[in-house]
This record gives C-alpha cells, sequence and structure tokens, in this order.
C-alpha cells in the first residue's frame, strides 16, 4: 500500500505535550472520548461534542463521495481515534492506513472494525505518532488533531503531511478568532480530570499558506460549530 520514503521528521511538539496527549488518550481520555465517539449515553456536552464532531466526519465523506470512486484509493487517516472515518473510507472501497498515537485508541478502533467490517486487513492500524509517519499515498487526512500542536510545531506537521500525500491533503482545526480565542480562556478557568491538554488554535490563513508552501490550493472549506466543538475543514490538492 505505501512506498517508503526518506522524509525528514518534523521537530515534535515540546516532550511535555506529546507525553500529556499520549498519557491522556491511554488513561482517562479515552475513557471519555470513547463514550463521545460511540453511541451510548453521554451527557449534553459529550453529546454535543459527538454531533459536531461527526459533521466534520460527514462533511469530508459527503466531499469524497460526490468526486471519486473510492475503491482502491490509498488514504492515510492521521490520528485515527476510535476509526470513525477509517471505518466508512474502507467501506467505501479505499484502501487505508491509520494511525493513532494512543494504544488504547487503536485496540478500540480494530474492535469496531472487526464488528462493522468482519475479519478484513482493511483498514490497518497502528500505534504510531504523526512525526513517524513515512510512505505515499493518495489523501492524507488529520481530523481535529492539531489542536495538540502549538503554531511552528504545526505548520511543521503540515508540511510533513504534505509529503506524504501524491494528490490531496484535508485538514481540521480549531480557527483562531477573537471569539474562540475568548471562549477557550474562558474554558481554561474549569480545569477538571477529562480536560488535561493543552489545546492550540490556529489561524486560517496560516493554515492555507503552509499548504501553499508544499505546493498544495485549497478546493473546498467547511466549518462545523455546535454550542462546545468548532471546527474548520480545508481540502487541499496538489
Amino acid at each position: 500500500m505505501t512506498a517508503l520514503n526518506n522524509q525528514t521528521n518534523p521537530s515534535t511538539p515540546t516532550p511535555d505535550d506529546k507525553t500529556i496527549v499520549r498519557e491522556y488518550f491511554n488513561a482517562t481520555g479515552f475513557d471519555r472520548w470513547r463514550r463521545i465517539y460511540g453511541d451510548g449515553e453521554v451527557n449534553k456536552v459529550q453529546l454535543d461534542i459527538r454531533i459536531g464532531h461527526q459533521k466534520t466526519v460527514d462533511t469530508l465523506l459527503d466531499w469524497l463521495k460526490a468526486d471519486d470512486n473510492l475503491a482502491g484509493m490509498t488514504f492515510c487517516d492521521a490520528g485515527c481515534g476510535v476509526g470513525s472515518l477509517s471505518i466508512p473510507l474502507a467501506q467505501l472501497g479505499a484502501t487505508v492506513f491509520s494511525s493513532d498515537i494512543s494504544e488504547k485508541m487503536v485496540g478500540e478502533a480494530k474492535e469496531r472494525a472487526a464488528t462493522e467490517l468482519g475479519q478484513s486487513d482493511n483498514p490497518t492500524f497502528a500505534v504510531q505518532d504523526l512525526e513517524t509517519l513515512s510512505g505515499r499515498y493518495h489523501t492524507v487526512v488529520c481530523l481535529d488533531v492539531l489542536i495538540h500542536y502549538p503554531q511552528e510545531q504545526a505548520m511543521e506537521m503540515i508540511s510533513h503531511l504534505s509529503s506524504l500525500s501524491e494528490s490531496r491533503v484535508v485538514l481540521s482545526f480549531a480557527p483562531k478568532t477573537c471569539f474562540y480565542t475568548l471562549l477557550k480562556r474562558i474554558g481554561d478557568f474549569f480545569p477538571g480530570p477529562s480536560k488535561a491538554t493543552r489545546a492550540y488554535l490556529h489561524r486560517e490563513a496560516d493554515i492555507v499558506k503552509a499548504l501553499e508552501a508544499n505546493g498544495f490550493q485549497v478546493q473546498r472549506n467547511a466549518m462545523t460549530k455546535t454550542r462546545f466543538y468548532f471546527s474548520r475543514l480545508i481540502e487541499a490538492t496538489r
């Protein structure tokens, strides 16, 4: 499915950030987000986030289905979580490589794939951080992961992900606007055990600039907003 390349890995988030993210999603964060990305009973805030994230996934799937026959097309789902995108892509015939920094998330994704797809080797799941991804894919997707990367590292990560893509990169991120910056600051006053990672907002203009610097042009974008979830989705092609 992939051909290894010799791309130099970008700088990682500060070790503190990366360790926090890995440990969080292998502990309290895993339990929380498994419920959010599932279909069981959750509280009102978690339900709102579930609906928002699913809207982002559905928007992307609608774009892909409208444009392409996905049969045999190669995808890298970078930061796959519990497989919310990887599984429907495989159901549509795409060949999917999926990775996540959290061993528990990958384990959950494998279980869900087995339930929905049977004993299939597609998607292929791996416990792997974004910095160590390699290979070449028709499309590289990274949904709701850049929130864990500060500005400089996020731009370097976009370059790295772009180097893996033959044709298309799709990213989603929390946009940095005056309103969302204020909302984030308010939220920072109410820390809790289930909200244990740093959250970084990014200016859309910076994301677009990074994509263009790597030979990609934005084709479509969409914004998903609920009460507690906000995410800008961008599709860029060579």
